[in-house]
This record gives structure tokens, C-alpha cells and sequence, in this order.
């Protein structure tokens, strides 16, 4: 099983990398995660910080599906610039006054920010293509923003911003039907 679900987080990374973007300009990091080391690195990460969150609970069953899980696929923002559709998203009449007056800050289980809105559309539409190929192939997925911040925590992803989706290939999906643990 684990060399399938290999192939198929390889897959699911093609899927993301060919997803249509914003202008066709390409800032997405894609990282396939699948030795269990790391997987536990990021699940311990995540239980690490969940009593410092606001969500304990969230964090704490998040990692545990990570803990579960036999796969991971990373997709990141890397060093993106605006898209330059001037559409105001941003909350900057255009692209040129965004980047001129951003104040980028940064989040310590989480996220640089502000970005361009056109470019978040980008690694939502990446995400989406990986978890459709994940869902032909008969992989149980889910899209994890949790995952996303822990890994990049740690180092194992240097984008700006992360999201995850994590793989399992069980008789029942570990991903849906979850409840929150109680917290420790």
C-alpha cells in the first residue's frame, strides 16, 4: 500500500503544479511528504503548540490524522507578487499601492500576510486539482490548513503560506465522521 500512496501523492503534486494560475505565472512550492519521521515531527509539532492555541482541540485531532496518516502533500506560496489585475481585493485600488504600502507580517503557527487575493485563488485551485486526482485514484484526503502551519514551522516547507492534505488508504476514511479530542 505505501508505494501506491506514494505514487499517488506524486500524482496529486502534478495535479497541483499544472493547475491553472493567475496570469500563468507559477509561485506555488509543492512538497510530497512521505516518510513517517516527518509525519510525526509535524503531528508532534502540532500537539506542541495546540494548548497555546485557541483551538486546542482542533490542533489535537488534526495531528492525530497526521500521526495516521501515510502520506502528505504540501502546497505553498512562494515569493509571490501581485497578480496585477488591479481588482481591488486587497483592499488597495490597485496592485502597484498593495505592494507599495503592505505591511507583511508574520504569524508564529502560521502565516505571512497580506497577500494578493488572485494568488490565494492560485493555491486554492492547486489544492482542489491534487485532492480531485487523490479522489479518482481512491485515496482518502483532506484539505488541512493546520498541517500546513506546522510544517512550515518546522522547516519543511519555506512558503508564505501553507496548506496540506494529508493521505490515508484505510477501510474507513480517518479524515471525516472526526471529533475533536478532549483537550489534554
Amino acid at each position: 500500500m505505501q508505494e501506491a500512496i506514494d505514487m499517488a501523492a506524486q500524482l496529486m503534486a502534478v495535479s497541483a503544479r499544472t493547475a491553472p494560475k493567475a496570469g500563468g505565472k507559477d509561485f506555488l512550492e509543492i512538497v510530497v511528504i512521505t516518510q513517517d519521521n516527518d509525519l510525526q515531527k509535524i503531528a508532534k509539532a502540532m500537539e506542541e503548540y495546540a494548548p497555546r492555541s485557541t483551538n486546542e482541540a482542533f490542533w489535537l485531532r488534526d495531528a492525530a490524522n497526521i500521526e495516521n496518516s501515510q502520506a502528505l502533500l504540501l502546497v505553498g506560496l512562494s515569493k509571490p507578487v501581485t497578480a496585477g489585475y488591479d481588482c481591488g481585493a486587497c483592499g488597495y485600488p490597485t496592485c502597484a499601492e498593495f505592494a507599495k504600502n503592505r505591511k507583511l507580517t508574520d504569524k508564529e503557527m502560521g502565516y505571512t500576510g497580506p497577500h494578493c487575493v488572485m494568488r490565494m485563488i492560485d493555491i486554492g485551485v492547486a489544492l482542489s486539482s491534487a485532492a480531485k486526482t487523490a479522489s479518482l485514484l481512491n485515496v482518502d484526503c483532506r484539505v488541512q490548513q493546520r498541517v500546513g502551519a506546522a510544517a512550515r514551522a518546522i522547516g519543511l516547507i519555506k512558503s508564505e503560506v501553507v496548506m496540506g492534505i494529508p493521505l490515508s488508504v484505510t477501510g474507513k476514511s480517518i479524515y471525516f465522521d472526526r471529533k475533536a479530542p478532549a483537550q489534554k
